[in-house]
């Protein structure tokens, strides 16, 4: 089916008022692509904050302590929480979750490149809340400015959340690096395999988006790839010196005139083969989900029985 040819004459008022900063709410006109490059973008949101409970997840029984214990648990909550409030919001797009959830189930879907990661250590928790929760407070902060209204108002509770993520991971690791040798190695560690996916969190490189241009456009997003990603080098790299921790990048060098920290390449080679599947852990966290929401089907079952008789009461009262 071919997609639907919007009034020129409603698409040059629809891009008048985002050139004005309006917020366009869910029964305002808007032009079909705008609705669909939402669903796609806010989808695949959500799916990432559900399926980012995944790896940290397994070590909730594995926590040094009870307080790191209650740090963790507190954190996959909110995540499950943010995957909740982006689905609401997409709702008012005028697709249902079942549809999303059937999307991400069979594969449609995509997700976060860094979720199909496996955390091998404790340290990875750490780096995970500093840095790719670091990444994704620089992304989610200017989505808290999207012109889409739902989805901006859901990114203000989720961003204040992030926050606590980020400061928790980086203090984890200043903890870390406080400790005993093994402790460093294994903090070391965790940041070399990790620092290069949490720069990919970003996507390509604007040249190579298909989306971005047109994104920026609508100001469904503000600032581009490229410009979040060297946000997110700028404040990290000066963390990663306050604890003594090193950067794995041997082409990082700090550029006087631009103010800016340069890195070496990025292998996007490595970033489309994992966002096509074939990343280390992509068939584990979707057989993960598969099996959360077929061992949920009662409860859904259940909730849809209780308010079908509900409503059954209601008409006949």
């Amino acid at each position: 089916m071919s997609e639907r040819v919007d009034d020129p004459e409603k698409l040059e008022a629809f891009q008048a008022r985002i050139d004005r900063g309006d917020i366009i709410e869910p029964r305002d006109w808007m032009p079909e692509r705008y609705r669909k490059q939402l669903i796609r973008m806010m989808s695949q949101h959500a799916h990432s904050e559900v399926v980012g409970m995944l790896p940290e997840g397994n070590w909730i029984t594995r926590a040094p302590s009870l307080r790191r214990k209650l740090i963790l648990l507190a954190k996959i909550q909110d995540e499950a929480g943010h995957g909740q409030y982006i689905y609401s919001a997409t709702e008012t797009l005028g697709v249902s979750r079942d549809e999303l959830v059937g999307q991400l189930l069979s594969g449609k879907a995509k997700y976060s490149n860094i979720f199909n990661y496996p955390t091998l250590t404790w340290a990875d928790i750490g780096v995970i809340g500093w840095l790719v929760d670091g990444a994704a407070i620089v992304n989610q902060t200017q989505l808290a400015h999207t012109s889409y209204g739902p989805y901006a108002r859901a990114m203000i509770r989720i961003c204040k959340e992030e926050n606590f993520h980020k400061k928790q991971g980086y203090e984890l690791c200043a903890t870390m690096a406080k400790g005993t040798p093994e402790q460093r190695r294994m903090l070391q560690d965790a940041v070399n395999r990790w620092w290069w996916p949490s720069l990919m969190m970003f996507g390509p490189s604007d040249k190579d988006s298909p989306h971005s241009q047109e994104l920026l456009r609508w100001r469904v997003k503000r600032k581009s790839n490229d410009e979040l990603r060297q946000r997110f080098i700028n404040l990290t790299i000066p963390q990663a010196r306050a604890i003594n921790v090193e950067i794995p990048d041997p082409d990082l060098k700090y550029n006087e005139e631009t103010k800016n920290w340069e890195i070496g390449p990025i292998n996007w080679d490595e970033f489309f083969n994992v966002i096509r599947g074939n990343g280390p852990c992509n068939r584990e966290r979707l057989a993960a989900r598969r099996k959360a929401h077929a061992d949920g089907a009662w409860v859904r079952e259940a909730a849809r029985a209780y308010a079908e008789k509900r409503l059954k009461a209601r008409q006949a009262a």
